[in-house]
């Protein structure tokens, strides 16, 4: 079985794109070994600065894959492309 791939998934509260994503990310989680990981912006200044403007963002094995409006298929050609180098 492949590793879970890590997702830091950067939200806010009160964020309707935010719900919307995650319900992407969950959808994705039935089809692939994911570890999503919910970091709220507003607990780091660091990340607020960063990411105020382009909330949620979906950030996979270090890398910002999406952000806004995200795509599930844009993350799940994403994810494959990852998997494909796992083994």
């Amino acid at each position: 079985m492949k590793q879970p791939l890590q997702i830091n998934f950067y939200t806010r509260p009160v964020c309707p794109l935010c719900d919307k994503a995650k319900r992407k990310l969950l959808e994705l989680a039935d089809e692939f070994p994911l570890d999503i990981h919910e970091i709220d912006i507003y607990q780091e200044d660091e990340l607020l600065e960063k990411y105020q403007l382009m909330i949620p963002v979906i950030e996979i094995a270090g890398e910002e894959v999406d952000y806004g409006m995200v795509s599930v298929e844009a993350i799940r050609h994403f994810i494959q492309s990852k998997y494909q180098h796992i083994d």
